[in-house]
């Protein structure tokens, strides 16, 4: 490991002993292969791994490794990925702080340093009725998901930019909120071989995605149908951040009315956002350029 890396790694430790940091998060990116870090904490520093093909996971000092899709996106986007899934995982949760190193793989050096504080980020979490923001909801189907509209953000169709919306749990209620704009494109198909953690749906999922309507997926990863327009709004006088469009209205607003989360591709920005209880959760910001 080279010297200023070596450096950057012995203030992070410090800082997150100062901070009382939950974990240090460090993006694969920017780990040699004869990464070390010192004893005490080993157990706190986990490796944020950006899975590129015919890659295998790699072995090292770790106290745990987190795998995110490889797409391009900000750096403090990256380590939001990351938080999310540690989050489904039970890693992470509130009141929680985490030291996060960043950087590029062809510098090979750390370039970025910096404090994600669970409260601050992710505020919904702090609000009094939401004690489990993925509750009614299997954490490898969240996953699965997460993992397919940050693809689509990244990459499109076929070079032209998407936006849909993903639903998950609560799917009898969203049904009922909601009507069907084309032929259910999943009906006839038994459940295993259109469930969302079947690896070869993704490329259909893809394809479907240029519908207009959203996908409604069960709690268990069943895709229900795509092509879903949803019959709910807003609530007037609902504060909601000005500039966001008709998908993610409609995605506040069955999540305000019942049980579900909403994952929105934005088609003009390529943000993906999180939504629960009415309200965004994150955003994850697709890298410019």
């Amino acid at each position: 490991m080279n010297s200023a890396n070596v450096l950057v790694m012995d203030f992070a430790a410090a800082f997150a002993k100062e901070l009382n940091a939950k974990a240090i998060l460090i993006s694969s990116d920017v780990v040699p292969e004869d990464f070390s870090v010192d004893d005490q904490m080993q157990s706190r520093t986990i490796l944020v791994w950006r899975k590129e093909k015919e890659t295998e996971k790699p072995e090292g000092s770790f106290g745990g490794i987190i795998e995110i899709p490889n797409v391009r996106v900000t750096p403090v986007s990256q380590m939001k990925i990351a938080i999310i899934k540690g989050m489904t995982a039970g890693m992470f949760g509130p009141g929680d702080k985490m030291i996060c190193l960043t950087g590029s793989s062809r510098l090979d050096y750390i370039e970025n340093l910096f404090v994600v504080d669970v409260d601050s980020e992710f505020e919904i979490l702090s609000s009094g009725d939401m004690q489990n923001i993925f509750e009614g909801i299997q954490p490898e189907v969240f996953d699965s998901v997460l993992n397919v509209a940050l693809e689509l953000a990244a990459q499109g169709r076929e070079g032209r930019p998407v936006g849909t919306i993903f639903v998950i749990g609560d799917h009898e209620k969203v049904m009922g909120l909601s009507r069907q704009m084309i032929i259910n494109p999943f009906m006839g198909y038994n459940e295993e071989e259109r469930n969302i953690m079947n690896y070869d749906l993704k490329e259909t999922i893809k394809e479907f995605s240029a519908l207009d309507g959203a996908f409604v997926i069960k709690e268990n990863g069943v895709l229900i149908t795509a092509g879903r327009h949803l019959n709910v709004a807003l609530e007037n006088g609902k504060e909601f951040p000005k500039g966001l469009g008709s998908r993610h209205i409609v995605a506040a607003g069955i999540t305000n009315v019942t049980n579900a989360i909403a994952i929105v591709v934005s088609e003009s920005t390529g943000t993906v956002r999180i939504f629960r209880k009415g309200k965004i959760f994150v955003d994850i910001e697709k890298a410019l350029g």
